[in-house]
């Protein structure tokens, strides 16, 4: 999988965020992103700066592996993954050809698999889908740090 950097030099990030993007073509490359994402958060917190809890680090792992895993599962072709900060998260974005919307699902207990979005959806700040001139992009922001009373951060109160 080639990565593509944004980020310059080994400085604190003064100008624009720091940010990856990777071609996903196949699903032996899943576990790679998952891969990519945690060294793109260690970039953050040891080059840049930035406090990446470990539930951040393993809610961005998880929410790559959910989205990259529904487009190459739902849509034909590559897809297109980004990571970059955004006011205190990681914004995870992944591109793909299909116009079609995802479905997500309500809670069901019992319902076997096709949980993904949803929990995707319980952990993140937001979710959004906006459909492109060719296909749509998913966008997900997971909060870098925990809260300083050391609960979880989360979605925003509604």
């Amino acid at each position: 999988m080639n990565l593509a950097q944004h980020d310059r030099g080994q400085q604190p990030v003064t100008g624009p965020s720091p940010a990856v993007s990777a071609v996903v073509d196949g699903a032996a490359q899943i576990g790679e992103t998952r891969d990519a994402a945690r060294s793109f958060l260690e970039s953050l917190q040891a080059v840049h700066g930035f406090p990446v809890s470990q539930r951040a680090m393993s809610v961005v792992q998880l929410v790559v592996t959910e989205l990259v895993t529904n487009a190459h599962k739902y849509a034909p072709g590559p897809c297109l993954l980004t990571l970059e900060i955004n006011e205190g998260a990681v914004a995870v974005t992944v591109w793909d050809s299909s116009t079609t919307p995802p479905l997500i699902l309500p809670p069901d207990p019992t319902r076997i698999g096709q949980h993904g979005l949803e929990i995707v959806m319980a952990v993140c700040r937001s979710f959004e889908v906006h459909r492109e001139p060719v296909g749509k992009r998913i966008r997900a922001a997971v909060i870098l740090a925990d809260d300083p009373a050391d609960g979880p951060a989360g979605r925003l109160p509604m």
